[in-house]
């Protein structure tokens, strides 16, 4: 089993888990219940933290309605700035030992939320997931969609982080204390922070570990091709 408190801290959750969301009406009461009903099944403490970007539709209505009902899910808003700053605003408010990010599709079942964890992976501190390593599988993926990915990811490790795979992927896990002193460093508030994290994190000699996942392509992407 999981040491639910590592830190020591009688007030400070196992693990934090950061979802940012921009417009995700359709989807966020079914990504919430989804990620609340897992974790209400593990052993350790939890919480959730949906950071809306300044979204134009429901999205923070839908957020807050859920997060009255669930004392474990709290909600943070920001003026729409950018997935960068959203995910920063989220880990800076996180409490977790270890403090995970989540894409609002669930494009990474959290079932494979293990994997990112103790006893299943220690000694890092940075998870990534990955497309791109040995074991990892991309599903229903259009080949456009693959081809944008892996080329602006080869961009980034040619400039900014050598040795990585893929720097893109929405599901990361920080260990508490990195996530402290890394977000504030953050200029980026867009797309490209991603870069920009992994890239401090390695100049700071920070351990950073790939972790295979299986990673299903889900529609209504917010990413804009060429302006991104």
């Amino acid at each position: 089993m999981v040491n639910p408190l590592p830190a020591g801290r009688l007030d400070q959750p196992f693990l934090s888990i950061v979802i940012p969301a921009f417009n995700e009406q359709s989807r966020l009461r079914q990504t919430l219940a989804t990620a609340v009903s897992y974790l209400e099944q593990q052993p350790y403490s939890w919480e959730i933290l949906v950071v809306d970007d300044g979204s134009t539709d429901d999205t923070p209505l839908i957020a807050a309605d859920f997060a009255g009902s669930h004392p474990g899910v709290s909600v943070v808003r920001n003026e729409h700035r950018g997935k960068g700053y959203a995910v920063k605003t989220g880990m800076l408010a996180a409490r977790g030992c270890f403090r995970f990010q989540c894409d609002a599709d669930l494009s990474m079942s959290l079932e494979e939320l293990p994997k990112f964890l103790p006893p299943n992976l220690t000694d890092y501190d940075i998870a990534i997931g990955s497309r791109e390593v040995a074991g990892a599988k991309r599903l229903d993926e259009p080949f456009s969609r693959h081809l944008m990915a892996h080329s602006f990811n080869l961009i980034i490790r040619l400039i900014a982080v050598r040795g990585l795979k893929d720097t893109q992927c929405g599901f990361k896990c920080f260990r508490g204390e990195v996530a402290q002193r890394l977000f504030p460093l953050q200029t980026i508030d867009g797309f490209g922070f991603d870069g920009e994290i992994l890239f401090l994190a390695q100049q700071r000699g920070l351990r950073i570990v790939e972790v295979p996942i299986v990673w299903h392509h889900r529609g209504q992407s917010k990413v804009h091709p060429f302006r991104d």
